[in-house]
């Protein structure tokens, strides 16, 4: 079987067990934790190679969020485009705090250090770039913020926003352009 197979028949199986389990089969439920959960440490353990003995609890945070979040999936919604969202998302927060720890352990031994440089360009820059995306229409903005700005392929953006693919490619191609002429000020977005 092909690996888009493989994937196809564990997004219906998951789908199917979440669903019963919505509907109150608890051996169900259970049944689509335990294979959501093998799926999780596999994503995980990619991307966090060093931090192998983070991962079980990474993978505990986002079931207890999927969990909690149950009752916002859509059923007409691909699972994995939802779960992958709560999965990234549970990731940055684990991150983010872990770059938090390791600041917070980093000594000052050098005072000049300390005005050597000024993190205001790239919160300018951040800004900025937030107000020109956000005068796009969505079907440009989204592919741009999932593909380009957040790493998303262009699948799972596709699955993400309900655009076609193709739709997501023109989307970014015809937003970077309309982009590139706002910041020429040749024409409005």
């Amino acid at each position: 079987m092909t690996e888009g197979g493989t994937a196809q028949s564990a997004e219906e199986r998951l789908k199917a067990l979440f669903l019963q389990g919505l509907a109150g089969e608890a051996a169900a439920y259970h049944a689509f934790l335990d294979g959501l959960s093998g799926h999780l440490r596999a994503f995980l353990r990619k991307r966090l190679y060093g931090l192998q003995d983070d991962v079980e609890d990474i993978v505990q945070e986002i079931l207890i969020a999927v969990h909690n979040g149950r009752h916002t999936y859509r059923a007409d919604q691909p699972l994995t485009a939802w779960v992958h969202a709560i999965a990234r998302y549970k990731l940055a927060d684990f991150l983010r705090g872990r770059a938090r720890h390791e600041a917070r352990n980093d000594p000052l031994d050098e005072q000049a250090d300390l005005f050597a440089a000024s993190d205001d360009e790239a919160a300018q820059a951040r800004r900025d770039v937030g107000k020109l995306l956000d005068e796009l229409p969505d079907r440009q903005r989204l592919p741009i913020l999932h593909v380009k700005l957040q790493g998303l392929s262009v699948a799972e953006t596709a699955q993400l926003t309900g655009l076609s693919e193709s739709a997501v490619k023109v989307g970014v191609h015809r937003g970077l352009k309309a982009l590139a002429a706002r910041i020429r000020g040749k024409v409005k977005v």
